[in-house]
């Protein structure tokens, strides 16, 4: 049974940095396409970053430049770094195994429990 775990969400001022991780196991990430999407107060879920078997990233316009996807696939592990976080940057932030990009279908894809990250002005 494949199981995502996110950690390391958080309060942080505007300008600010977090790192979010993906523990997983009964998956080996290197072979799967993993993505990190997040869901605003209020709003949708939107996907944010992608990355397949062969390491090719795909983001979001808002995000490009200032998060960065990456796998460790030794620890099956899968982060996000977040940099220049902003205000609308505040949402739970939800990894998931499957997913390949935005026009995946979320329900063939398996879903952490999320992680909270707020961005105060």
């Amino acid at each position: 049974q494949v199981q995502l775990k996110e950690s390391g969400g958080g309060s942080v001022q505007a300008g600010g940095s977090l790192r979010l991780s993906c523990a997983t196991s009964g998956i080996t990430i290197r072979r799967a396409c993993m993505a990190w999407f997040r869901q605003p107060p209020g709003q949708g879920r939107e996907g944010v970053a992608f990355i397949d078997q062969t390491d090719k990233t795909k983001y979001s316009d808002s995000e490009k430049g200032r998060f960065t996807i990456s796998k460790d696939n030794a620890k099956d592990t899968l982060y996000l770094q977040m940099d220049s976080l902003k205000p609308e940057d505040t949402a739970m932030y939800y990894c998931a195994a499957g997913i390949c990009d935005a026009d995946t279908d979320p329900r063939s894809g398996v879903w952490g429990q999320g992680t909270q990250v707020t961005v105060s002005s």
